[in-house]
């Protein structure tokens, strides 16, 4: 392991972009991943599945997805323990949340481990998606004291007030690419809010689920008020169709998020579903260099550019070129391994590589060819794709329109600020949009014209801080509300308004 001197931690030689090398302890056996069902560790009577870390291709884990008559029956458990637990104070559910935050710091390096054995992330990466989880579980912590409902006199002697209530049961049904934050984002607020949360993580990161429920048990969260259920499309549909889960959130692929949407909501539920995105950066010529440079190579290449928020395309204006070509020399210099993680499987692997033969055919060139990259030492049997950039695509082309979830950047070279914005507008998707410059009037214009739920200046990655909510548009997103910040209160609970007025003898008017 490279040393960090006493007085530089990791983040500081992140923020300078260099990769601290630090070896993943890979499970050296296959863990079985088992449902959470009261207080009781169960496994599902479904067809079994292998879990392969994408780091070595070894087997780390097995499971038994969850049957309908599993989900049934975690249903009618959480239904039951969801009464007591809403009518819980909130002060009490907030400590019981408190105590969950300060385990999760203990456990923050072992959980991190188990994230990128199953996932494939830098250690980094894999404690920054904590971290980012854990700053939900705190705006989760802070609603004892912002959410504190409302009352006022409207008339001579009539008061109206607003209460938040819990819907009952609700889920979430999170991805591969943040086994730990995505659930994070939503799990607290919706327990904090007095619901029962039914949780169905990716079949192809089970692992993490173990130790977040573990946490929570331990933390004193009653049995049932936290399920986990392991399983594929069929558990999916099982919780869908079930008559007591009120509310369901989902984060995957846009084709996967409409048929929830659509699912859901034709069984009367309340339903957010987060989905896929074609995420593009506007590169002006007025841009601070080093800034634009860190800012691009870190969007496309974190997380080996499985998120969706990674930067997609890069729409250069006018002359980058200078740009452009040290962003070919920092991603290039980048360690496969170190700087940056596998793909989540094989099948994945197979289906970039195949993306970047198809630029080539389509008249693009690539300036980096990250099929090149070797894999880590130790570590050839995973899932390795260095960062790749394929510049003058067409518009229209499929390296520049559909989501390859990969680290491949395509550039299309734009003459204005307005055939760029056009471009980005045309997309399907809307979740992230960015832009490098130093001009004022540009990066207003972007904000205001860009076609994104999420507008970074100078950001690579705009995913914004609690309170602020997370959320795209367009086909990035089915559904009202947000997961995450102020916009995810509404989704995770009703407001019951109540007028009353006990003053009877006082003047009375129109109202009253």
């Amino acid at each position: 392991m490279t040393s960090v001197p006493p007085h530089e931690d990791r983040g500081t030689r992140a923020r300078k972009g260099e990769a601290v090398k630090e070896a993943v302890q890979i499970p050296s056996n296959a863990v079985p991943c088992l449902n959470l069902q009261g207080d009781q560790w169960v496994e599902g009577s479904g067809s079994p599945t292998e879990v392969l870390s994408p780091l070595n291709g070894a087997l780390i884990g097995t499971l038994r997805a969850s049957t309908r008559d599993d989900v049934e029956d975690a249903v009618r458990l959480a239904a039951a323990a969801a009464g007591p637990w809403g009518r819980t104070p909130l002060k009490e559910r907030c400590q019981i949340m408190f105590r969950l935050r300060e385990i999760l710091h203990r456990d923050l390096e072992a959980t991190a481990h188990i994230v990128s054995a199953e996932c494939g992330k830098t250690l980094a990466e894999s404690r920054g998606g904590i971290l980012k989880g854990i700053e939900v579980l705190e705006f989760a912590l802070s609603l004892q004291n912002l959410d504190l409902g409302g009352r006022m006199e409207v008339s001579s002697g009539v008061h109206c007030e607003y209460r938040r209530e819990p819907l009952g049961v609700v889920a979430g049904i999170t991805p591969f690419n943040f086994p730990a934050m995505v659930p994070l984002w939503m799990l607290p607020v919706a327990i904090t809010l007095g619901n029962a949360f039914i949780w169905k993580p990716s079949d192809k990161t089970p692992l993490t689920s173990r130790l977040l429920g573990a946490a929570c048990l331990e933390a004193g969260l009653p049995p049932g008020v936290l399920t986990i259920l392991q399983g594929g499309p069929e558990t999916v549909e099982g919780i869908l169709d079930a008559d007591d889960v009120a509310a369901v959130a989902f984060v995957g692929s846009t084709a996967v998020a409409r048929s929830v949407f659509t699912r859901g909501t034709a069984n009367h539920k309340r339903v957010l579903a987060m989905g896929g995105a074609k995420n593009h950066i506007i590169l002006m010529p007025d841009a601070q260099r080093d800034v634009a440079v860190e800012g691009i190579v870190s969007s496309f290449t974190g997380c080996a550019g499985q998120r969706c928020m990674a930067a997609s395309v890069l729409l250069a204006v006018g002359d980058t070129d200078e740009v452009i070509e040290d962003v070919v020399r920092r991603a290039g210099g980048m360690e496969t391994g170190s700087a940056m993680g596998a793909v989540i499987t094989a099948e994945s692997l197979t289906r970039l590589e195949r993306a970047l033969d198809t630029a080539e055919k389509e008249g693009a060139t690539l300036l980096l060819d990250g099929r090149e990259s070797a894999s880590p030492a130790g570590l050839e049997g995973g899932y390795w794709l260095g960062p790749s950039i394929v510049d003058g695509a067409a518009p229209g082309s499929h390296a520049a329109t559909e989501e390859l979830f990969g680290p491949i950047l395509t550039i299309i070279r734009c003459e204005t600020l307005s055939e760029a914005l056009a471009i980005e507008r045309s997309s399907a998707y809307g979740n992230a949009a960015s832009v490098f410059t130093t001009s004022g009037v540009v990066a207003d214009r972007v904000a205001c014209e860009a076609s994104a739920g999420m507008v970074g200046v100078n950001i690579g990655v705009p995913v914004p801080r609690e309170p602020f909510s997370f959320g795209g548009i367009n086909a990035s997103k089915f559904g009202q509300g947000d997961i995450t910040g102020h916009g995810s209160l509404d989704f995770w609970s009703d407001r019951k308004k109540i007028t009353s007025k006990w003053v009877s003898e006082r003047a009375q008017n129109w109202m009253s």
